[in-house]
């Protein structure tokens, strides 16, 4: 999954979760790195440098927050290094919120049940490194729900761009080899007793080869390779 750290300042999560109402039965959480040169993409970094790497996860943030914008639910942006108030995320129609935990499943475990105990009926993450991924995929998702406990989208890396329960799945978070290309794999096994729904394979960037299809991504690097 595109999906990320540290546990921030008590006051700094304070800030997001006082006075909250839900105001939907649907939750979307949609994890995010802070864009920090040298923080973010290092994989793709390596091939097109940090700069580079930054200005193309900028303008992957920009393109989640365009089509999460108007989905019909509660909307989250669980940040990985701590909130910043003034950034893309409008406050308006975003709530924000920080990342804990030791691994990437321990930080997806903690925001699912955050949410679950807000008492939505469905719950859904995404991560913020996909161009392909666009608004039909996640209403297409919530729409899964409605017949199905689990609702995964693989990416072609091995891992997923989206999970989606109606209720607090902990198995598929425990025991997997984060950022490898068995994820999806093992988290199938997990599932494989319950009712799920798969979607279509999408292609998160994270290396140098998953750019190149992207004539919209040239601008940022050296077209010569």
């Amino acid at each position: 999954m595109g999906l990320f750290s540290t546990k921030g300042s008590e006051s700094d999560n304070e800030e997001a979760t006082n006075f909250y109402f839900p105001s939907s039965k649907n939750a979307l959480i949609i994890f995010t790195r802070n864009p920090e040169l040298g923080k973010c993409k290092t994989r793709l970094a390596k091939t097109i440098g940090d700069e580079a790497a930054l200005a193309i996860y900028k303008y992957l943030l920009m393109h989640t927050a365009d089509i999460c914008i108007n989905i019909k639910a509660d909307k989250f942006v669980f940040y990985s290094d701590g909130i910043t108030k003034d950034d893309l995320w409008n406050t308006e129609f975003f709530r924000k919120k920080l990342q804990y935990g030791p691994d990437l499943g321990a930080r997806m475990e903690n925001a699912f049940t955050e949410l679950f105990q807000l008492n939505y009926e469905k719950v859904i993450i995404i991560g913020s490194d996909l161009l392909d991924l666009n608004e039909k995929h996640v209403n297409e998702a919530f729409q899964l729900l409605e017949t199905n406990d689990i609702t995964i989208g693989p990416a072609k890396d091995g891992g997923y761009y989206l999970l989606g329960m109606k209720e607090l799945q902990l198995n598929v978070f425990k025991n997997k080899a984060w950022g490898t290309s068995n994820v999806f794999k093992d988290t199938l096994k997990d599932i494989q007793n319950t009712n799920y729904a798969l979607m279509e394979e999408l292609n998160d960037i994270d290396t140098f080869e998953d750019i190149k299809p992207y004539q919209q991504l040239r601008k940022f690097y050296n077209t010569n390779d």
